[in-house]
């Protein structure tokens, strides 16, 4: 949306955007596999750069710069078992239909792929914040809900995704002059380093789980994300067998 496109464009929105990379670096940093998508409601915010996944994919309903496939985040046109790393950056809230949009997310993952979800808290100043200008009306939340991290729990399980960690950050959104931002910017940074839970804005990070299944990196597989396979892997040339005493006889 391109209301929320604006927003993240603010300085504030900037401020977050810096926050939400830093907290998710740590975590893409082990999670590994041929194939991450980012599913947005923006189209210019890639949150995927401290990945060491080499194949990436932007997904958003509509094109832009960084757009690499147009497309709803409750209808992906990817294989199903074919994604590694998917990131859902406001997607869940800001579709029309968040479950199936979740249920999507758990189909194109891989058994033991990572789903990290980022969403507003509404359960914090920017959640109330957000509650408000949308009873008022207010674009970009105008008929929008948060999703709460207890009912996203709940979908999680219900799906077969387990849930490893949640984030929450971006505690106090900052104002005011240059001396005041600073306090509210080390007020942030005690509260995410801390873990507590009143963070404008969550990640949560689940893993798809499938029993009897093992880990992308512990195994070959032929997975395939729109046009491209994973390669397989070159085996080693085998010696030629000595011939026998023998064979060359006339």
């Amino acid at each position: 949306m391109t209301e929320l496109e604006t927003w993240y464009s603010s300085t504030n929105g900037r401020y977050l955007l810096g926050l939400l990379e830093r907290e998710i670096a740590a975590s893409l940093d082990t999670a590994f596999g041929y194939h991450l998508a980012q599913v947005g409601a923006t189209r210019c915010h890639p949150l995927f750069g401290g990945s060491p996944v080499r194949h990436r994919i932007y997904v958003s309903s509509r094109a832009g710069e960084s757009v690499s496939l147009v497309a709803n985040a409750d209808e992906l046109p990817l294989a199903t078992d074919s994604v590694d790393v998917l990131i859902a950056h406001h997607s869940l809230e800001f579709s029309d239909n968040p479950h199936q949009a979740l249920r999507e997310m758990h189909r194109v993952l891989t058994p033991q792929g990572h789903l990290f979800v980022i969403g507003f808290n509404p359960w914090s100043l920017k959640g109330v914040n957000i509650a408000l200008r949308a009873r008022a009306g207010g674009s970009p939340w105008r008929g929008r809900r948060s999703l709460s991290t207890w009912r996203l729990s709940d979908w999680l399980n219900l799906l077969g995704l387990e849930e490893e960690e949640a984030r929450q950050c971006y505690t106090v959104p900052p104002f005011g002059g240059r001396r005041i931002r600073a306090v509210v910017e080390r007020c942030n940074a005690w509260c995410a380093r801390h873990r507590l839970p009143a963070g404008g804005v969550y990640i949560v990070h689940a893993m798809k789980q499938v029993p009897g299944s093992t880990r992308p990196a512990q195994r070959a597989r032929r997975a395939r994300l729109i046009d491209l396979a994973v390669p397989k892997p070159v085996s080693a040339p085998r010696p030629a067998p000595t011939p026998r005493r023998g064979d060359n006889a006339a």
